[in-house]
């Protein structure tokens, strides 16, 4: 009996939470059942992790700018490879990914959407298109996963899909794979014993880091010795340094850039905020679970689907900076309620969030689907390590 050949697309190659996911798709899909491939942009963090761990890769350049050439470059590796099932993820890959697989009748389509943004967008207009052009590319999808119950909603009210075609595959990690305890290498970013607060997040308008400046300046005061350390790159942080240095907090808040060891730092984290405006399932959140940090998080879909206030972390409004100081000066005062929300958080996540969780409904739709566009041997297939 062959294997079911799969290739996992994604455009853009930073290690976000869309990333994760297809890394962890990867590693942990059943080797006997499944020969996944993957492809993406030509470079970037990604792909060095795939060559690292000798995961076949497709260097496809797919660009927000329209153009047919990623569709034909995605249709020949389809053709080449004989793929069974092409699973899209994110908006640019599921474009040109999905549109690549009409021509081949056999090959089932699988797309996930990793957080619903243009629901979030300003422009109205531009909203409106995005919901369209889903709606359209939806009818030759054959199913739609989103990653938590709000996300599965809204697609079902702006009929992104229909019931029958989405499902829900929470996110998940290996909680045994992340140690829990604090780090003692020579590069430490901890100045002694000060309370060290932090974010590992892109630079955004999704991950409201403003907010998190706004709050140091409201700390700096009562707490001068206090540090927050923001991890991560994107295209807000000229504009975050620049309120950073207005807001005369250079010396509370240092930003780190993108990191390849960001969970190490991570791990000498006292508490871990995460300010956003929205949300699908993100990743960082389990990670700080995994690490038992304290979370403060904003009351947005997604992160309130995760955390429970008071019991499991605290929800702070994503538009009022005072919640969030308050919020933090509590925890940073009262460090055994701190310990008691970490031990918590780890506990709900490492029941709902965990990889082979994750894994074995992904195996099990790609199986169903396999099942529906073929007839004969697949019919007896069971995973001999079924997770």
């Amino acid at each position: 009996m062959r294997t079911i050949k799969v290739l996992e697309v994604i455009d853009k190659t930073f290690l976000g939470g869309g990333q994760k996911n297809l890394i962890s798709l990867v590693e942990n899909l059943d080797k006997e059942t499944f020969d996944v491939s993957v492809c993406s942009n030509p470079k970037g963090r990604l792909v060095n992790k795939l060559e690292i761990k000798n995961i076949r890769h497709f260097p496809v350049f797919m660009s927000k700018r329209f153009s047919l050439k990623p569709v034909r470059e995605i249709q020949e590796v389809l053709r080449r490879n004989k793929i069974d099932i092409i699973h899209t993820h994110g908006g640019i890959a599921g474009f040109y990914g999905r549109w690549a697989a009409r021509r081949f009748k056999h090959c089932a389509v699988v797309h996930t959407l990793h957080g619903i943004h243009y629901l979030n967008y300003r422009n109205a207009l531009l909203k409106s298109m995005y919901v369209w052009i889903e709606r359209i590319f939806s009818k030759f999808t054959h199913a739609v996963i989103f990653v938590s119950h709000a996300d599965k909603n809204k697609g079902v009210k702006y009929k992104l899909a229909s019931k029958e075609k989405s499902k829900l595959i929470e996110n998940g990690i290996d909680f045994t794979g992340i140690p829990q305890t604090k780090s003692k290498t020579k590069n430490s970013e901890r100045k002694n014993s000060v309370p060290v607060i932090g974010t590992v997040a892109r630079l955004h308008r999704q991950k409201n880091i403003s907010l998190l400046l706004q709050a140091g300046a409201r700390i700096k005061n009562q707490c001068p010795e206090l540090k927050v350390y923001v991890v991560g790159d994107g295209p807000l942080r000229k504009k975050l340094e620049k309120q950073n240095k207005k807001l005369g907090t250079q010396e509370v808040i240092s930003f780190l850039g993108e990191r390849e060891d960001a969970r190490r730092i991570m791990s000498e984290f006292d508490i871990f905020v995460l300010p956003s405006l929205w949300e699908g399932l993100p990743y960082v959140l389990l990670e700080a679970a995994a690490l038992k940090k304290p979370v403060i998080g904003t009351h947005v879909d997604g992160i309130k689907e995760m955390i429970t206030h008071e019991k499991t972390g605290l929800l702070v409004s994503p538009e009022k900076s005072d919640e969030l100081a308050e919020a933090v000066l509590r925890l940073v005062n009262d460090r055994k309620q701190a310990e008691k929300l970490g031990a918590a958080f780890y506990q709900s996540a490492q029941r709902k969030y965990s990889i082979s969780r994750m894994v074995g409904k992904v195996q099990d739709l790609y199986v169903d689907l396999f099942r529906g566009r073929y007839a004969g041997p697949a019919r007896e297939m069971t995973f001999s390590k079924r997770r």
